[in-house]
């Protein structure tokens, strides 16, 4: 009887009742938990020292993140649990729309602390504000369509399923909109404002603040990375070997997100943008824009 559970339990791969469609490593769950617990308390730690509490939506995420993790454990001794399964899935997939909504906030930041708002299609006091909605709003699709995934009516499955993807895909749209916006941001800024650009020259590259603007960079990559990749696991559906293979979620999900949240950590926002954000930058720096480098 015991050979025949354990026989049942290496199988489970194969096992139709396993939603995950492999046994989850604990290894790999112990070094992914300890990672991002280790980002997480550094993060916190910097936000209660520079009082950065715009960033707070990166140190949650990362707190849920490790919840995400942590259920891996459970799902290793328990991998037909569909309870289990459910819960990790949403901390692990979801949680990444924290992080999302941190480069939102930090974007503005940024533009606000550089005085160099035109540049940003958008008022600044809605660049940020649009992109937050967006993001909860893919946040709540994507919520509302894994939870009817493991629905056990076919039907209902397959339109969260749909559902799911759908909110996927307008994620990615929505950040790949920023992305563009911001990459407009710093080629406007340099070619238009070189003071402003060269202004933390004699700096070292801690002080400098195109550091912070090359660890927002990462973060955006890392992120499309990965965002890329639930696009297209989802596309294969969730027996596709994409949703099945192990080395797929930490290969282009688990490994893009740790380097984009821990890209923070040496050069965390608040070092640069202190709550009087904008005046910390010279008079001279914040003069008006002429109207050829407008927009």
């Amino acid at each position: 009887m015991a050979m025949l559970s354990n026989d049942s339990y290496l199988n489970s791969r194969d096992n139709s009742q396993n939603p995950l469609g492999y046994v989850p490593s604990d290894t790999l769950t112990g070094v992914a938990l300890a990672v991002v617990l280790a980002t997480a308390l550094t993060q916190t730690f910097l936000s209660l020292r520079y009082r950065t509490t715009w960033m707070l939506a990166l140190v949650v995420g990362q707190y849920c993140y490790a919840i995400g993790f942590g259920l891996r454990f459970a799902l290793h001794n328990h991998p037909d649990s569909s309870g289990i399964y459910i819960v990790e899935y949403l901390f692990i997939v979801l949680s990444p729309c924290a992080f999302i909504a941190a480069d939102y906030v930090l974007l503005g930041r940024l533009a606000t602390f550089l005085a160099c708002g035109a540049y940003i299609p958008l008022p600044l006091n809605r660049v940020t504000r649009v992109f937050v909605t967006s993001d909860i709003s893919t946040f709540l699709i994507q919520a509302a369509g894994g939870g009817s995934t493991v629905s056990h009516s076919p039907n209902v499955a397959l339109v969260g399923e749909h559902i799911f993807l759908a909110g996927l895909s307008l994620q990615l749209l929505s950040f790949l909109i920023f992305s563009m916006i911001y990459v407009r941001f710093l080629y406007k800024v340099c070619t238009l404002r070189p003071e402003v650009w060269k202004c933390d020259r004699h700096k070292p590259w801690y002080e400098d603040w195109r550091t912070l603007a090359c660890a927002l960079a990462i973060s955006s990559i890392g992120i499309l990375i990965r965002s890329g990749y639930r696009v297209a696991e989802l596309s294969y559906g969730f027996q596709g070997f994409l949703a099945t293979t192990e080395a797929y979620f930490y290969l282009l999900d688990t490994l893009p997100l740790v380097i984009a949240n821990s890209a923070y950590i040496p050069c965390w926002p608040g070092r640069f943008i202190r709550n009087n954000a904008g005046q910390s930058m010279n008079k001279s720096e914040r003069s008006a824009v002429p109207p050829s480098a407008q927009r």
